[in-house]
């Protein structure tokens, strides 16, 4: 399942990321969406992790929690729409 992770801090990295989802389960990828033109963060992110129930349990007990010094919000990841 791919989770949303949004309201990251601006010095959170995708390794930091990694390191927080793993205590709840199995973490295939995680990415910390940069601005391509400054190269900072855009605060925001993604987790995904292959078990549905682990996952859950990530979303749940993250959402509204502090990490880094900002309070995360947490979501199971919508599908993109694709743009024809």
């Amino acid at each position: 399942m791919k989770i949303f992770v949004a309201k990251l801090a601006f010095k959170t990295t995708a390794e930091d990321l990694r390191a927080y989802y793993e205590q709840y389960g199995q973490v295939d990828e995680c990415k910390v969406i940069m601005d391509h033109e400054t190269g900072r963060s855009k605060c925001y992110g993604f987790v995904e992790m292959p078990n549905d129930n682990e996952a859950y349990r990530a979303i749940v007990e993250t959402d509204d929690m502090e990490f880094q010094g900002s309070v995360l919000q947490v979501k199971k990841s919508r599908p993109t729409k694709k743009v024809k």
